[in-house]
């Protein structure tokens, strides 16, 4: 069995987050794709914290249409969209998200430790 990975995409292109850059990832399909103990199932992506889940809309959007393109240049399945958190699931969801992560809604509010 080889490991069932989804590739990770910047999509705001935030400094304090990691993923691919959309462009960087294109880039690297090809050699991703011929990894063959690698299966690729699709792409996840956390946008800025905002506000309003509306805000999410535009990344999600993005990160679809990034996908669509993927699976069509490189003749890939890629069935996953991992995007949305508690505050904007619902929008992803409506942007074709498979996975959303709602840890906040079923464990609460999580503390940071504080430093010293």
């Amino acid at each position: 069995m080889h490991p069932r990975v989804l590739l990770e995409v910047n999509m705001a292109g935030e400094g304090s987050k990691f993923g691919f850059k959309p462009d960087a990832l294109r880039t690297e399909m090809e050699t991703l794709l011929a990894l063959d103990r690698l299966s690729i199932e699709g792409l996840m992506t956390i946008p800025p914290l905002a506000p309003e889940a509306e805000r999410s809309r535009k990344y999600f959007v993005k990160l679809r249409e990034l996908r669509d393109a993927l699976e069509k240049e490189f003749r890939a399945k890629l069935p996953h969209l991992s995007m949305g958190m508690t505050s904007d699931f619902a929008v992803a969801i409506e942007e074709g998200a498979t996975l959303v992560r709602v840890g906040t809604a079923i464990f609460g509010e999580r503390r940071r430790p504080k430093r010293e």
